[in-house]
């Protein structure tokens, strides 16, 4: 029956109380353990501040370089950040609880990010401001252009974190994968040393880092190329998507409860 039918704008104001809910407890359990976010502040500024004469030295961008570079390979770290906010759930036992409520596993895999999201975007924003004011990076001539940046890196890598999630099965595990997916990605992706100065089978190899794509993005960005800005965010978007749908699979099937651990 058409009385029956569920009312859009119920079920959206719905969902979206749901997610709220959600994010307001994870919020809670970051600000109460802000250790990570933290060091992946302070690290990245004392390491551009320490790389700074050396880099200028070297290159003609050297600014930009080590500026853009440590963004990037310090925001692949976080990628653990969003595994351990699903696998601790996991580990605690609560996420079978979690999956027989209303919310359905986009639900949970939003909720479950969305505070660790401001968190990313705001580390980006802070190194960005931070790169301006004491590496000598060149103020962007289009902000906006760099935001649309920092929130498409941060997208693409909370999907990755949250796939990785539904796959380990200890914070050990996730801990290695990401720990060393950040140096091997970021590396590939010319976060420490410019591609154009690395070996031959790693300029081949780059493309396939997402760490290539988001350096690619965020220099052309700071420069305020918008031509050179879109193909490397269509490249992140369609990977967050990718990952974030198949981290929703996973979850949906049952593959991240926690007997499964």
């Amino acid at each position: 029956m058409l009385l029956d039918a569920p009312r859009p704008g119920v079920d959206l104001l719905g969902s979206a109380h749901r997610i709220a809910a959600l994010a307001r407890h994870n919020l809670t359990l970051r600000l109460r353990d802000p250790g990570q976010m933290i060091s992946y502040v302070a690290m990245p500024m004392v390491l551009m501040l320490v790389l700074r004469p050396l880099y200028v030295r070297a290159l003609d961008t050297g600014a930009t370089q080590v500026a853009t570079g440590l963004m990037v390979m310090f925001s692949v770290f976080a990628i653990s950040l969003a595994g351990n906010a699903i696998l601790s759930e996991r580990t605690w036992r609560t996420w079978d609880r979690l999956r027989v409520s209303r919310a359905p596993a986009a639900e949970l895999l939003i909720g479950k990010t969305l505070p660790l999201f401001v968190v990313m975007v705001t580390q980006q924003s802070i190194l960005l401001v931070y790169g301006c004011l004491a590496i000598g990076l060149p103020v962007p001539p289009n902000p906006l252009v760099v935001f649309m940046s920092i929130v498409i890196w941060a997208f693409a890598l909370l999907a990755i974190g949250a796939a990785l999630a539904t796959i380990v099965r200890s914070h050990g595990e996730l801990s290695v994968i990401s720990d060393v997916g950040a140096l091997t990605l970021s590396s590939l992706g010319g976060a420490l040393v410019p591609l154009s100065l690395m070996p031959a089978w790693a300029q081949a190899v780059a493309p396939a880092s997402p760490g290539y794509w988001a350096l690619t993005m965020m220099q052309s960005a700071v420069a305020g190329n918008v031509a050179g800005t879109l193909r490397p965010a269509a490249v992140l978007l369609a990977i967050g998507v990718l990952a974030g749908a198949f981290a929703a699979r996973r979850l949906a099937r049952g593959w991240g409860r926690g007997g499964l651990m």
